[in-house]
């Protein structure tokens, strides 16, 4: 783990006190069987029942721990051990039969065996990963011959516009393309909870679409398909609204810029 991830690993472990009480992730409605996963991950990873998924990146589990509800075998990963502690009390309070790792993606292979019908990861989490190609590999890695691999993503292109707190339109302020060092983000709350006081810095890593692209295909995977959307999980800028389907779109301008990619590729 480099010297930025550890950073990173300061401030995710921060969130997760944070995470758990807001409301974006509304903890009691999960307890009470509420299902975190998006409409578009569930119509695109299809039925799971009977097989078994990798999650990476599951932060503290609400996503693996809804897959294990719809009858899958599931092992989630991630590098916060509060959030792992905290998936793993989750799974033993609502008795949902699920494997959580804490580990640095990259280091995965040396500690876990097997392979997956599927691995699967979601919103945000390519920012926080300074190679994809290695990231490719542990992919290839854990992934069964035909297996599926799946990620629902914030779309790349959203990472160059100014995205603070007053800003009012698109502007950009950040290269698109990928360094080698990372960008430094000071604190200014969370993305579950803009009020929240957070005392750690992020350090984020740029990929361009064909960045991504090209990691899952130079792992020998071929891609099955490759979607755009004009709308985002999240309120990636102040100037959004939430539509009744509960997702945020730009007002006025609700199909000019891509805010979300999904893909889908097997072994």
């Amino acid at each position: 783990m480099n010297k930025y991830m550890k950073q990173n690993l300061k401030l995710w472990n921060e969130l997760t006190a944070i995470h758990k009480h807001s409301a974006s992730y509304d903890l009691k409605g999960f307890k009470s069987g509420k299902s975190t996963l998006k409409s578009i991950e569930l119509e695109e990873m299809g039925d799971v029942k009977g097989k078994s998924i990798l999650h990476l990146q599951c932060h503290f589990g609400l996503d693996t721990l809804c897959w294990a509800r719809m009858g899958a075998a599931v092992t989630g990963v991630d590098f916060s051990d509060k959030a792992i502690a905290l998936a793993k009390s989750l799974s033993q309070e609502l008795k949902i039969d699920a494997n959580f790792i804490c580990t640095d993606t990259y280091e995965l292979p040396k500690i876990l065996k097997g392979q997956f019908d599927f691995i699967f990861t979601s919103y945000g989490v390519l920012c926080w990963l300074p190679n994809l190609k290695d990231w490719g590999s542990v992919i290839a890695h854990f992934l069964k011959p035909k297996g599926i691999f799946y990620i629902v993503e914030l779309h790349p292109f959203g990472y160059i516009f100014d995205d603070d707190r007053d800003a009012t339109s698109l502007k950009v302020r950040c290269s698109y393309f990928h360094s080698p060092q990372p960008k430094k983000w000071e604190p200014d709350g969370s993305y579950a909870d803009r009020k929240a006081k957070v005392t750690h810095p992020s350090y984020e890593w740029t990929h361009t679409m064909s960045d991504i692209i090209n990691a899952i295909i130079s792992c020998g995977l071929k891609i099955e398909f490759i979607h755009e959307f004009p709308y985002s999980v999240v309120s990636t800028f102040p100037f959004m609204e939430k539509g009744e389907d509960g997702w945020w779109r730009l007002k006025g301008k609700a199909r000019t810029i891509p805010l979300m990619f999904s893909l889908k590729a097997t072994k």
